[in-house]
């Protein structure tokens, strides 16, 4: 059935069709069919009039925690008062995560995935990383994969409590491997101070690559490192965090397919230094813009949130961060449009509004998405839109 969405005043395609005005939109079997003029739109089976609201591709959040139970709001607020917190950190999530149900794990993501929707994101990848156990890491795969669409392995997220480190890689890159195997699209690591080294971080991705997974890294967080240069020697999709970098870091990031993922709501909880946005655009490097959903440093899944804060705090433009937070996030998915509205892999592409493309919605209760930045903080998400299929409405 044809779909004609009418009464847009504003649609930002965010592709080279640019921003359209007194738009309309068709879509069918779960595709965008037709963009342009209202006043030119095709005949449609049924037709809904939004009237007079601004439309933009759902957002693509690429760097997700979802499968987790607990929380740390404990520390949480020890952090914001400036004091010391010594009691547990990521192995409080991973202990209560342990304990959790399948069918509560099921619910815990499926109601994330509802909140998502609810602030207009229609994308998502999200990780493993807090069973740390062959067992645990297994069932968190298969929970993740019942709910989206991109799934990742992130047994490589912390060494658990008591384990050697080495002996921990050797379990990450065989047995745990395997049993996440068959419910995983990618493979990430914490290349980080504390958590895994260089060589350690080579031989997770290395060991993912060989089994056919994509490749996603967490670096250059905490301060300099190989995080950046491991992930464009490597091929990886996406280096995620990336908020102390050299010159030369970027300069690699500029050169190279890896996408540098930035996290605002993570950095605004950690109170650590902003990832350089701007100087990353300015050097030619592709932005993608995530929530980082996870109990311990960024408990939230509001990607408008992400987009104001990285308009307001981080100078890139609502275009630069529109643009970050849905073919970008695309991108280091590697679900963006290659042409044709077609991802390289010839799946409908995420993250823009073009014929061929998933009709993948974010309709605002404004006339303009400029709303997002001039009003930070209102509730402007009105309807959210997946494979052309009403998922949320205000």
């Amino acid at each position: 059935m044809a779909t004609l969405l009418t009464g847009i005043s504003e649609l930002r395609t965010v592709s080279e069709l640019g921003t359209l005005h007194d738009a309309a939109l068709l879509t069918r079997g779960g595709l965008i069919e037709w963009v342009g003029p209202a006043d030119q739109a095709p005949p449609a089976d049924e037709t809904v009039d939004l009237g007079g609201r601004a439309v933009l591709p759902g957002w693509v959040d690429s760097h997700t925690h979802m499968v987790f139970d607990g929380n740390r709001a404990d520390e949480f607020e020890a952090r914001m008062a400036g004091k010391s917190y010594a009691a547990g950190g990521i192995a409080v999530t991973m202990e209560a995560t342990r304990q959790a149900s399948t069918a509560r794990l099921d619910a815990l993501v499926a109601e994330r995935v509802a909140a998502g929707h609810a602030g207009g994101t229609t994308s998502f990848e999200t990780k493993t990383g807090y069973g740390l156990d062959v067992a645990s890491e297994a069932e968190a795969a298969k929970v993740a994969a019942r709910h989206v669409g991109d799934v990742t392995f992130l047994g490589a997220h912390l060494v658990p409590p008591g384990a050697d480190p080495e002996t921990y890689v050797d379990e990450v890159t065989g047995p745990m491997l395997k049993a996440v195997r068959d419910h995983v699209q990618w493979i990430d690591v914490f290349c980080e101070r504390g958590a895994f080294t260089e060589a350690q971080s080579r031989r997770v991705l290395e060991a993912g690559r060989a089994a056919g997974l994509g490749l996603r890294v967490h670096g250059n967080q905490l301060g300099e490192g190989p995080g950046v240069r491991l992930s464009v020697e490597l091929g990886a999709a996406s280096v995620d965090h990336v908020n102390h970098l050299t010159d030369a870091d970027i300069e690699l990031l500029a050169g190279s397919e890896t996408v540098a993922t930035i996290l605002p709501a993570c950095d605004l909880s950690t109170r650590e230094k902003l990832a350089p946005a701007r100087t990353l655009l300015d050097a030619g490097v592709t932005v993608a813009i995530a929530s980082n959903l996870n109990p311990g440093t960024s408990f939230t899944s509001s990607m408008n949130f992400c987009v104001t804060t990285a308009v307001l705090q981080q100078h890139l433009s609502l275009d630069e961060a529109i643009t970050a937070a849905t073919t970008g996030g695309a991108k280091a998915l590697r679900r963006h449009d290659v042409g044709g509205g077609k991802d390289p892999q010839g799946r409908p592409a995420k993250g823009t509004l073009v014929p061929g493309a998933a009709a993948d919605l974010h309709v605002l209760d404004t006339a303009s998405a400029i709303d997002l930045a001039y009003r930070p903080g209102m509730p402007l998400t009105w309807q959210t839109w997946v494979g052309g299929e009403l998922v949320y409405a205000a």
